[in-house]
C-alpha cells in the first residue's frame, strides 16, 4: 500500500487543522478512501474540530470524493465541530454549485479567511 502520508498535509494553526489536499485529480476509490480515512480520523481527535480543507492542487474529483466530503462535513457537525473549504477552482465550484453542495459547505476564497472564521476569539 501507498504511504498515505502523501495524501494530506495538516498544519496547525491554534486549534484549527488546515488540510492540503496533495493529490490533483481525486477520483479514484483507493486515493478517496485514503484521503477520507485521513480527515475522518483528524475529525475524531478533537472535541469540537475545526477543520479548513484547501483544494489548492486539486484540479479534479469525482462524485466519490464529493459523497467523502458530505460524510466528513456530517461527522464534524455531530461534534458540533466545523468545516470550512478554500481555493476551489471554478470548475470543482461549479460542481458544487449544481450539486447545490454550496449551499452545504461553506467556501472561503482563502485560507486566510476561512482560519480566520473558525479560530477561537
Amino acid at each position: 500500500m501507498p504511504d498515505q502520508a502523501q495524501r494530506i498535509k495538516i498544519i496547525r494553526s491554534g486549534d484549527v487543522a488546515v488540510v492540503e489536499l496533495a493529490d490533483k485529480k481525486i477520483l479514484e476509490e483507493t486515493i478517496i478512501s485514503q484521503i477520507a480515512d485521513q480527515l475522518f480520523a483528524l475529525a475524531g481527535e478533537a472535541d469540537v474540530p475545526r477543520l479548513v480543507v484547501d483544494f489548492s492542487n486539486v484540479t479534479h474529483m469525482s462524485s466519490g470524493a464529493l459523497g467523502m466530503l458530505i460524510t466528513l462535513h456530517k461527522r464534524i457537525r455531530q461534534k458540533n465541530g466545523q468545516l470550512r473549504f478554500c481555493h476551489i477552482r471554478p470548475s470543482i465550484y461549479e460542481v458544487f454549485a449544481i450539486t447545490r453542495l454550496n449551499e452545504v459547505f461553506t467556501v472561503c476564497q482563502t485560507r486566510e479567511e476561512a482560519v480566520g472564521e473558525l479560530a477561537s476569539p
